[in-house]
């Protein structure tokens, strides 16, 4: 086993072990600080595959960005250190069930799908040759869906805003 296999292996396990306990803590805190952890072991794998520009994207994004703006929206609502209540046997077997057939579903397609080779050479995967294949305009890029995430993510957060200072007001 090489260097490579033991780091896919520990980034492989720190993914799905951050994942499983994100959504298995009963404290909404953890559950976030897990799903930071998480998303830092899939940018740690976007490096290992020397997509540089992605595990970047990753980090600014996911890790700075929407982790900050749960744990934000956490203390917001002052409830950091309460636990999550107790969930019934019924609903835990369901989203058992649930992630089972998501899973079978998911693989039976994968495995039905016939891949297709290509002969065409790949682009070199700089900054220069990303922006230009997302924002330019003369191949359609998507610089307005950008936009328009950028927007949803700012109505988010006012929205969060709003939200928590209603709460406050109405408990005081």
């Amino acid at each position: 086993m090489s260097g490579a296999d033991i780091l896919f292996y520990m980034l492989a396990a720190m993914i799905l072990g951050s994942g499983i306990l994100s959504v298995t803590t009963r404290h909404i805190f953890r559950a976030a600080i897990f799903l930071l952890f998480s998303l830092i072991g899939v940018a740690g794998m976007y490096f290992w595959m020397q997509y540089e520009f992605i595990a970047a994207v990753q980090i600014v994004v996911y890790v700075g960005g929407i982790t900050v703006l749960i744990i934000f929206s956490i203390f917001l609502t002052q409830q950091a250190g309460e636990k999550l209540p107790e969930q019934k046997m019924g609903r835990q077997l369901f989203a058992a069930l649930a992630a089972f057939c998501g899973f079978a579903f998911i693989m039976l397609q994968i495995l039905r799908h016939s891949f297709i080779g290509t002969t065409k050479t790949t682009a070199e995967p700089s900054v220069v040759n990303i922006g230009n294949q997302m924002l330019g305009v003369e191949q359609g890029g998507y610089a307005l869906p950008f936009e328009v995430v950028s927007i949803l993510l700012l109505a988010a957060l006012i929205g969060c805003i709003v939200i928590a200072v209603r709460n406050k007001t109405q408990t005081t």
